[in-house]
């Protein structure tokens, strides 16, 4: 498995985006696909998971309320729906994946993304 993510850019505070994270190989439906962020100096932050089977999701407490997790199938996309953002928000996201168990550990996920810029300033 393979993971591109794009969608990332320049935006003001209260503004929007949305990232997506196409999967190359067969997404199983036992796979999890997690986003997570890290800004400069930062530890590598979970901010959402679905499962690709069931599609349950989970959230980080940084995106509770704002951010939205979904998957397409048919496309082996995942996205995130980012609203409201702060300039807190800015950071390099991530996709990952791993089996079984939606986790907030980074060190859990077996294959990343390379990531994409998402800057949040006015």
């Amino acid at each position: 498995v393979q993971l591109r993510a794009s969608g990332g850019g320049s935006v003001l505070p209260g503004g929007f985006l949305s990232l997506s994270c196409v999967v190359s190989g067969r997404a199983a439906r036992s796979h999890v696909m997690s986003w997570f962020r890290q800004a400069p100096g930062r530890e590598r932050e979970f901010v959402s998971g679905i499962r690709w089977g069931d599609g349950s999701t989970y959230y980080g407490d940084s995106a509770k309320g704002r951010f939205t997790i979904s998957r397409d199938n048919a496309k082996n996309t995942i996205f995130l729906q980012m609203n409201n953002l702060k300039p807190e928000d800015t950071a390099v996201y991530y996709c990952a994946v791993r089996t079984l168990i939606i986790s907030s550990k980074a060190y859990e996920y077996d294959t990343w993304g390379q990531g994409t810029l998402v800057t949040v300033s006015s």
